[in-house]
């Protein structure tokens, strides 16, 4: 069945045919989420918030560009105004991270039982380093970058769902990754003083 032909039944009533573009893709909005959030939890709860926004939005969609790609862009938007609005707090920021239950689940998540723990910590700091890095990105170069490197979109869907060229995506791309090279070599020399 063709997501046009599903969301067309939805429309007619038949609201459990949901489910079939939730489980096509979940994991699609999920790789969004996370690419903007760094947090299971989060893009976790991001992902069902963004899959109410696409049901409730569902009668707005007119077919001009695929069902995928708006839903990228529904993803994209949910994840940046996530960002934006967790950036607006930093009191609560610095409450979240005097409670260890978040580094214990990172931890937990990619320790395996025979790693020595100083690997795990070394891996942990390479990959908050390059989260750091990716967050101070301008939001263009950072939604073409996650669109690229998480969702491993082509230049052609990242323009479809950006709404610029593909020239300008190509652009956008190169210049996160030299903006990326300075902050993760400067972070790097810092560490070594």
């Amino acid at each position: 069945m063709t997501d046009t032909e599903i969301i067309n039944i939805i429309l007619q009533g038949n609201r459990n045919e949901f489910q079939k573009l939730v489980e096509r893709y979940k994991s699609m909005v999920f790789r969004t989420c996370m690419g903007f959030l760094h947090d299971k939890d989060d893009a976790d709860d991001l992902t069902q918030e963004v899959f109410i926004q696409i049901y409730l939005s569902l009668n707005k969609f007119k077919g001009d560009s695929a069902f995928s790609t708006w839903i990228y862009r529904i993803s994209v938007n949910a994840s940046l105004n996530r960002v934006r609005k967790n950036t607006g707090s930093p009191i609560l920021n610095r409450l979240d991270s005097l409670f260890v239950t978040g580094k214990e689940r990172e931890i937990s998540s990619i320790a395996n039982d025979n790693e020595d723990p100083e690997n795990i910590l070394i891996r942990l700091e390479k990959s908050k380093w390059i989260q750091n890095a990716l967050d101070s990105l301008p939001e263009n170069q950072r939604t073409a970058i996650v669109l690229s490197k998480y969702d491993d979109l082509s230049q052609k869907e990242i323009s479809d769902i950006m709404k610029i060229t593909e020239g300008a995506v190509e652009s956008l791309i190169q210049r996160a990754k030299a903006n990326l090279k300075v902050k993760l070599s400067s972070t790097y020399k810092k560490m070594q003083v």
